[in-house]
């Protein structure tokens, strides 16, 4: 009775680990398209055995655990190359934005303007005396003032955008962190349970990825499942099953920075969307301003004083072409034609008919290093060629780590990916002995009601 019973007792747990085994196979094929899980492996484990005399005997099976199978080194590896593509992806969305104001083919930027501002004064050397011909040179320096004006409100209107762009992606990376805290605590209670926190940890690591194109972070394993988020600097943004709010608050030029429990850490973020974003609002466009700035104070100021050494129409002494820009900082975007009458533009240099020796004057400007050691359509050159630059570099660098990083995620997939293959022969495995311990546990029951019968009355 006694080897019967335990005989039984065997085949029902090989019956209970068997079909574990079939939900857990079941539940992979389930998840096979399912982002960022990991397969789970049964660990079917054979029970103590017991000595009966000189003899051991051995007890069954049974499901000691379930194994989540991940490979943490790759998915720090993969965080990582995460935050380097969600940088560059926002500035290259920055940067084509940027570019789309300077695209000349379709109208936009300064180099159709200046190169037409040249033309007028070189239509007005031929022929100083039209009044028809002066109005031109008007217009041109109209259009060309417009241009820089509107030019520079792009910007700045882009720069805004993407200041407020900034403080979305702050919120993102605060309701990331509010949801990793909440799964870093269940994870740990699940971990000092002794209970499968492998779903738990999957969800987890799927909101870390997500965090990671935002903003850089740093993992710091605190024990019994648990991590500490943080930025690459320190700063902390999960620290058991408790999260750190970033927040934002205006500077003195009025655009946002990031704080965290009242730091300024704006300039701390090297990598993420937020990084990227950064880098456009305050390094590249304040740079392209910059240029532009210097153009049209370094363009109006060289006019102004040939100007001012010429005569006009009726023979009186030149005066301001441009309107005098007060400073640098602000000069394109405040630029404007002083002149409305285009008799009093400065033509001659002697007051006699037909001279246009000052216009000759105006037009030798265009090929003189007159801004930052550069002809004025050369500096504007080398600034679109930098604009390009930079674009091309990050989409490079985007291109080179999107493999990096397709790689990494197949390795990673190599790891924890669901293989249909694998776990259809797993359950053809399991059901197998499912089958063979049914078949067991018939055979000893028919055994047990034999022996019953015999010893019944």
């Amino acid at each position: 009775m006694g080897g019967l019973s335990a005989s039984l007792n065997i085949a029902l747990q090989s019956l209970l680990a068997q079909q574990d085994g079939i939900s857990i196979a079941s539940n992979n094929i389930a998840n096979v398209n399912t982002p960022g899980y990991s397969r789970q492996v049964a660990n079917l484990v054979e029970t103590p055995p017991v000595q009966f005399g000189h003899s051991l005997f051995g007890t069954g099976v049974e499901l000691q655990s379930v194994t989540s199978l991940r490979d943490s080194v790759l998915d720090l590896r993969v965080n990582q190359e995460t935050q380097q593509q969600g940088q560059l992806n926002a500035f290259i969305g920055g940067g084509q934005q940027i570019q789309a104001l300077f695209n000349q083919t379709s109208g936009t930027g300064l180099q159709g303007p200046l190169t037409a501002f040249f033309n007028s004064l070189s239509q007005l050397a031929s022929n100083p005396s039209d009044i028809n011909t002066r109005q031109g040179v008007l217009t041109a320096a109209q259009n060309l003032a417009s241009a820089f004006n509107q030019t520079s409100a792009n910007l700045a209107t882009q720069q805004r955008n993407t200041d407020l762009s900034l403080t979305q992606t702050v919120s993102q990376v605060n309701s990331l962190t509010t949801q990793i805290a909440t799964v870093n605590g269940q994870v740990s209670a699940a971990t000092g349970a002794g209970q499968n926190a492998g779903p738990l940890i999957d969800q987890r690591q799927q909101l870390l990825n997500q965090l990671s194109n935002l903003v850089d972070i740093s993992e710091i394993n605190a024990g019994h499942g648990s991590l500490t988020v943080t930025t690459t600097s320190g700063t902390p943004l999960v620290v058991a099953k408790q999260s750190f709010a970033l927040s934002t608050q205006a500077s003195a030029n009025g655009l946002q920075d990031v704080y965290s429990q009242g730091a300024d850490i704006t300039s701390s973020i090297t990598s993420g969307q937020l990084a990227g974003e950064i880098q456009i609002r305050d390094q590249e466009i304040p740079s392209i301003q910059n240029s532009l700035d210097t153009l049209a104070f370094s363009l109006a100021n060289a006019v102004n004083t040939q100007s001012a050494a010429g005569t006009d129409l009726n023979g009186n002494a030149g005066g301001n072409f441009f309107v005098p820009p007060a400073a640098q900082a602000g000069a394109a975007s405040s630029l404007a034609v002083a002149i409305t009458d285009p008799a009093k533009i400065a033509a001659g240099q002697d007051g006699s008919p037909g001279d246009n020796a000052n216009a000759n004057a105006l037009l030798a400007l265009q090929n003189q290093n007159i801004v930052g050691g550069q002809t004025p359509l050369t500096y504007y050159s080398n600034t679109i060629y930098k604009i390009g630059n930079d674009l091309a570099s990050a989409q490079a660098n985007e291109q080179s780590g999107s493999t990096v990083l397709q790689q990494l995620q197949n390795l990673q997939g190599g790891v924890s990916g669901v293989d249909i293959n694998e776990e259809a022969a797993n359950l053809i495995r399991y059901q197998t002995a499912y089958e063979a311990s049914a078949r067991v546990s018939a055979v000893i029951d028919s055994l047990l009601q034999t022996t019953i019968n015999t010893f019944t009355p």
